[in-house]
């Protein structure tokens, strides 16, 4: 586990949260201030979360079956201990439909990041992945730390360009010499690896930004503590608004209206992960979000802690 000294101070100060140039729920840009605080240089590995597992006991979500009465109509295979796991389709698919790469896997979770048969032999220092957001907070609390905020989140990933489309400036050189774990091919069925990997990459395997943090974006998309909201409230006046205050999201507004019979609320994710690509999924941006169930862990899926000052 890194100790408070091995965390990266991030200094306080305002910048452009959010962008009016790619998905709607990414705007309106507005002017934000967060107070100082410090975080992980990476996201939480394989090797930090065992040694939380061996010392509490701790059981992730993914080990438990699911509750029926918050899945009603689910099949009963369904209903066991397991994850989503990204499966590689044989060839082009519909990607407006995500089941032709994501299933749901028996036996998936934090040891068994593909399903069973499969370990973690290899990737002590990869991303812990399959972790939903109770198990992240519970990592969290037991570090005496806490999930940033998406403001938080964001602020720390721009490093200080503020206004900058990528962590690492405007330009993006994914494709040809790429500068964090994505997808290069043809999504979801080929990927060339001109990065070096297919699915997660061991921390730190890319330059860092310009606060020393690494992994802010590609690998895996990243918890955070804020319910998510759609739209943004705007501050009247002008003034900067102020973390960890964030979107303004709540937990019955978080929840999914086109599903409403799984009235599971959501919380923010930021950084992508090495399945985003511009096919499909730019979402390896500073203001970059998704909106995710609080009890869904996939094979993308990790996070990062901070303290506050």
């Amino acid at each position: 586990m890194n100790q408070p000294d091995d965390m990266v101070p991030i200094p306080g100060g305002e910048f452009a949260m959010g962008s009016d140039r790619h998905y709607p729920d990414e705007g309106p840009v507005q002017r934000v201030h967060v107070d100082g605080f410090r975080m992980d240089p990476y996201p939480v590995t394989n090797r930090q979360f065992a040694a939380f597992v061996a010392e509490t006991g701790f059981v992730t979500l993914a080990e438990e079956p699911p509750d029926p009465d918050l899945y009603p109509g689910a099949p009963p295979e369904n209903l066991v201990p397991g994850s989503m796991v990204f499966v590689m389709s044989p060839g082009p698919v519909d990607l407006r439909n995500y089941a032709n790469w994501w299933a749901w896997t028996p036996g998936a979770q934090w040891r068994h990041p593909t399903g069973p048969g499969s370990d973690l032999t290899g990737l002590d220092d990869h991303p812990v992945v399959h972790v939903c957001h109770r198990d992240a907070a519970a990592y969290a609390e037991w570090a005496g730390r806490a999930l940033p905020s998406e403001a938080e989140w964001e602020f720390a990933a721009r490093g200080g360009l503020d206004g900058a489309e990528f962590t690492w400036g405007d330009d993006d050189p994914q494709e040809t010499e790429p500068v964090a774990n994505t997808w290069q091919g043809g999504f979801p069925f080929e990927n060339t690896e001109v990065d070096g990997w297919t699915r997660t990459s061991p921390v730190g395997s890319f330059p860092p930004n310009g606060y020393g943090l690494y992994d802010r974006a590609g690998n895996v998309w990243e918890w955070t503590d804020d319910w998510y909201a759609r739209e943004r409230p705007v501050t009247d006046g002008g003034g900067a608004c102020c973390s960890p205050a964030g979107r303004g999201g709540s937990l019955e507004g978080s929840q999914d209206t086109q599903i409403a019979d799984i009235p599971i609320p959501r919380k923010v994710e930021k950084g992508g992960s090495h399945l985003s690509t511009p096919q499909y999924c730019v979402r390896y941006r500073p203001a970059a979000r998704q909106p995710e169930m609080i009890d869904t862990g996939m094979s993308h899926i990790g996070f990062r802690t901070i303290i506050r000052n």
